[in-house]
C-alpha cells in the first residue's frame, strides 16, 4: 500500500512509523489523536472518522480553512510560492507579518509558507508567542498541492479542535480509538527537546498522559503511545503492551549524526477486562 505525505514538514513525524503504528492501532470507529502535528497517522488510517486535536492554533486554524475552502485556500497558498520569496529578506519579512497577523485566513496562509520555507520544517515560537525559527535556504521549495488536496479531501471525515491531551480523554467514547504522539521525552538530562507551543510538555504531562491512557483502556477504549524507549518511559508504560521499534532520526543538527534511536510503541487495551477476570479467579 502506497504511503501519503503530510503537506507539512514536521519535526518527529511519523510518516516512517506509520507502518508500525497500522499494524497496532485496534480498530474502532473514530480515531481521536490528541496531538496530531502534521497528520501522518491520520492520513494514511482508514476510520469512519476522526477527531484530530493540538494546543497549536496556528496548526488547528489551517486545518479547518484548509477542509472549508480547499479550492481558494491552495490557489491563494501557491501565490506565495514563487522565486522572489524564496530570500532571506522576503521571508523575514513575512515571518514578522505572520506574527502580527490576526486574520486568521491570511495567518493560515502565512504559517504554510513559512512551514515550508523555514529551517528543517521547525515549529517553534518564544516566549511572547512569536515564531522565531531562521529561514531555511532551500534551492526550491517544494509547494505540495498534491498533499493539500488530499489532505482536504480526507478532513471532510475529521473535526479538528484546539484542545489539550486531557481535554479529549475526559471525553473519551467506547466507540473510539486514541493514538497519542506526544513530544518526545528527553534522552538524557542534558537533552533539550522542542516545544512545539509556546506552553511546553513536561515530564509531568508524560506521567499525566500515561495515566490517562491506562485509565482510558480500563472503560474499554484502546490507547496507542509512542515516544523515546528509555527507563522513563518502560516505566510510565508498565502496565501496557510495548513494542519497540528502531528508527533513523536526525538527533543532532549534523546530518552525519544520524542514527537509529529506539522507539516505544505502547499499546494501552482493555485492563478491565483483565481486573475482572482476575477477581473472578480470586473469589
Amino acid at each position: 500500500m502506497s504511503k501519503t505525505r503530510a503537506f507539512l514538514k514536521w519535526a518527529g513525524g511519523k510518516y516512517g512509523l506509520i507502518e508500525h503504528i497500522n499494524r497496532r492501532l485496534p480498530e474502532g470507529r473514530m480515531l481521536v489523536e490528541p496531538f496530531v502535528g502534521a497528520g501522518s497517522v491520520f492520513l494514511n488510517s482508514d476510520y469512519d472518522a476522526y477527531l484530530l486535536a493540538d494546543i497549536n492554533a496556528d496548526l488547528i486554524n489551517l486545518y479547518q480553512l484548509l477542509k472549508q475552502t480547499p479550492e481558494t485556500f491552495i490557489r491563494d497558498a501557491a501565490a506565495l510560492f514563487v522565486d522572489v520569496n524564496n530570500e532571506k529578506s522576503a521571508y523575514y519579512a513575512y515571518r514578522t507579518a505572520f506574527n502580527q497577523e490576526r486574520d486568521p485566513y491570511r495567518r493560515a496562509l502565512l504559517f504554510l509558507f513559512l512551514n515550508r520555507h523555514g529551517y528543517n520544517g521547525l515549529c517553534r515560537y518564544n516566549k511572547k508567542g512569536g515564531f522565531n525559527v531562521p529561514f531555511g535556504a532551500y534551492k526550491r521549495p517544494y509547494f505540495p498541492e498534491k498533499e493539500l488536496w488530499f489532505f482536504a479531501e480526507k478532513a471532510q471525515k475529521a473535526t479538528f479542535v484546539c484542545q489539550g491531551y486531557d481535554q479529549l480523554f475526559a471525553q473519551a467514547r467506547s466507540d473510539q480509538v486514541f493514538y497519542c504522539d506526544p513530544p518526545y521525552a528527553p534522552l538524557s538530562s542534558t537533552a533539550s527537546f522542542t516545544t512545539y507551543a509556546a506552553n511546553g510538555f513536561t515530564l509531568d504531562d508524560q506521567a499525566i498522559l500515561a495515566r490517562l491512557a491506562r485509565e482510558t483502556a480500563a472503560k474499554g477504549v484502546p490507547v496507542l503511545i509512542s515516544n523515546h524507549d528509555i527507563p522513563l518511559t518502560r516505566e510510565l508504560y508498565r502496565d501496557a503492551s510495548l513494542d519497540v521499534v528502531a528508527v533513523k532520526r536526525t538527533i543532532s543538527r549534523h546530518g552525519h549524526n544520524r542514527k537509529k534511536v529506539d522507539e516505544l510503541l505502547a499499546l494501552f487495551y482493555r485492563e478491565a477486562v483483565t481486573f475482572e477476570c482476575s477477581q473472578r479467579a480470586a473469589s
